[in-house]
C-alpha cells in the first residue's frame, strides 16, 4: 500500500534528498562536539553550525549570525523567549489562534502571579472574510486591550489548524510605534511565507527546523532582534568561559547550554539551501492549488464543513457531522493516508473556530504533495460514506 502523507504541519515528509545526504555526511564524517575541542572533527562541526547560522540570518534578514540561537524545538525556543524576557508585573497580549506552545507558558506565568495577559481577537472566525483580512481592524483590537504595563505582543504568523495568517508587517509597525516587544511563532509559516525580521519589526522569532524548513527533528531555533537578550532557561556547558559560574552574556552561547544537535543542524542547513533555490511564490501557489482542489471535492460530500475556506494555503481542517474526527483519522490511516485529528495542541484556535467535541480533521500540504494525493483522500472519504449506508 502506498502511503499518502498529508500531515506536514506536524513534520514535513519527505525531505529533499540533499537533507538526508547532509545528515549522513555529518554523522559519518565530522560529527564531533562543536565548541568542545580543537581537533578537526569538533572544528568541522562548529563550522557547519556557523554556516547554518549565517544562512538562517540571511533567510530571515536578521542583523547577524550571532542572533541565531539553536534549541531543541520551537516550543523550547518560545518558552526561552517568553520566560526569559517577561518581568514581574508585565502585561502581554496574545492572539486567539495561538498554539499551546505560546498559551501554556503564558498561562503558567499568569497562574504564578508573575504576569497578566489578554487575548485579542484575530477575526479569522468572522463570517465576513473581508474583515478577517483587515490589518487595520486587527491592530485596533490590539490597541483596545493595551494597558500601561503592556510589554509585549505575541502571535503566530500562521495558524496550525487553518491557513489564516496574521499581518506581521502591520502588527510589527504598531508594536514599534508603541514601544512593545513583538514576538512571533513562525512554526507554520517559516518556509511557506516570506519573513523579514527588520522590515516587520520583529524582536524575536521562533521556528522548528523539521517543518517548512525541511530539516529533521531534533532542532529548532530562535532569531533575536538586536534589542533583546533573554535570560537563561537552563544553564550548563557552553564551550566558552568555562571558569565563570554564570552563563556567558554574549549570544548565541547564552542560550545554548549543552551539546548542540549537529546532525539536525546540518540537515537544516541543507534545507535552507534548498529553500533558497525555491521560489516561495511558487510554493504558496502549489499549496493553494491543493487546498482549492480538496475544498471543492469536500463541498460535494453531504454534511462536511471546511473551516475558513476563504483562507487558502498549506492547511485545511474539516469535520463531518455525526462522525468523530478521530474515527475519520483511523479510517484514513487504514487506507494509508496520514492526517491529524483532534485539537492539534491549539485550544485557543479551536475555541475561536468553534469546532465540535473531538476537534477536526487536519490536512496539511507540503511541497512534495501532488493533486493525486488529494484525489486519493477524497476517494477514501467517499468510500467511507458508502460503507456507512
Amino acid at each position: 500500500m502506498n502511503m499518502i502523507y498529508l500531515d506536514n504541519a506536524a513534520t514535513s515528509f519527505p525531505k529533499p534528498r540533499c537533507v538526508y545526504e547532509a545528515v549522513d555526511r555529518c554523522i559519518c564524517n565530522y560529527c564531533g562536539n562543536p565548541g568542545r575541542g580543537s581537533h578537526p572533527m569538533a572544528l568541522a562541526a562548529a563550522d557547519k553550525i556557523y554556516e547554518c547560522r549565517e544562512k538562517l540570518a540571511n533567510y530571515f534578514h536578521a542583523a547577524s549570525a550571532e542572533q541565531i540561537v539553536f534549541t531543541l524545538n520551537a516550543t523550547y525556543a518560545l518558552n526561552w523567549m517568553i520566560k526569559g524576557l517577561l518581568r514581574p508585573g508585565d502585561h502581554v497580549l496574545i492572539s486567539d489562534m495561538e498554539h499551546n506552545a505560546v498559551w501554556r507558558p503564558i498561562e503558567r506565568l499568569a497562574r504564578d502571579g508573575r504576569i497578566s495577559y489578554d487575548v485579542f481577537p484575530t477575526m479569522v472566525g468572522e463570517e465576513d472574510a473581508r474583515l478577517a483580512r483587515n490589518p487595520t481592524r486587527i491592530c485596533a483590537r490590539i490597541a483596545a486591550r493595551l494597558k500601561p504595563q503592556t510589554r509585549a505582543v505575541i502571535c503566530s504568523h500562521q495558524s496550525n489548524i487553518c491557513s489564516a495568517h496574521l499581518p506581521l508587517s502591520e502588527i510589527g509597525a504598531f508594536c514599534h510605534r508603541h514601544h512593545l516587544l513583538f514576538l512571533v511563532d513562525a512554526s507554520q509559516s517559516a518556509g511557506h511565507l516570506p519573513i523579514d525580521m527588520q522590515a516587520m519589526h520583529i524582536d524575536g522569532l521562533c521556528a522548528p527546523g523539521h517543518k517548512g524548513m525541511y530539516g529533521i527533528q531534533g532542532c529548532g531555533f530562535a532569531v533575536l532582534g538586536e534589542r533583546i537578550v533573554p535570560d537563561t532557561l537552563i544553564e550548563g556547558g557552553s564551550g566558552y568561559a568555562s571558569l565563570d559560574a554564570a552563563m556567558p552574556d554574549l549570544l548565541p552561547e547564552r542560550g545554548e547550554a549543552g551539546t548542540l544537535p549537529t546532525p539536525a543542524i546540518a540537515g537544516l542547513c541543507a534545507g535552507v539551501s534548498y529553500l533558497n533555490r525555491t521560489d516561495l511564490t511558487d510554493v504558496a501557489a502549489h499549496e493553494r492549488m491543493l487546498f482549492r482542489r480538496l475544498n471543492e471535492r469536500l463541498q460535494s460530500l453531504p454534511n462536511y464543513h471546511v473551516y475558513l475556506p476563504e483562507h487558502e494555503g498549506s492547511t485545511l481542517m474539516f469535520h463531518r457531522d455525526g462522525i468523530a474526527a478521530d474515527k475519520i483519522g483511523q479510517y484514513l490511516a487504514h487506507r494509508g493516508i496520514c492526517v491529524r485529528t483532534g485539537y492539534h495542541c491549539a485550544a485557543l484556535g479551536h475555541k475561536t473556530l468553534r469546532t465540535p467535541d473531538g476537534g477536526g480533521v487536519r490536512v496539511s500540504f507540503g511541497l512534495f504533495n501532488r493533486p493525486r494525493d488529494v484525489d486519493v483522500l477524497y476517494g477514501a472519504l467517499r468510500d467511507m460514506e458508502r460503507e456507512m449506508k
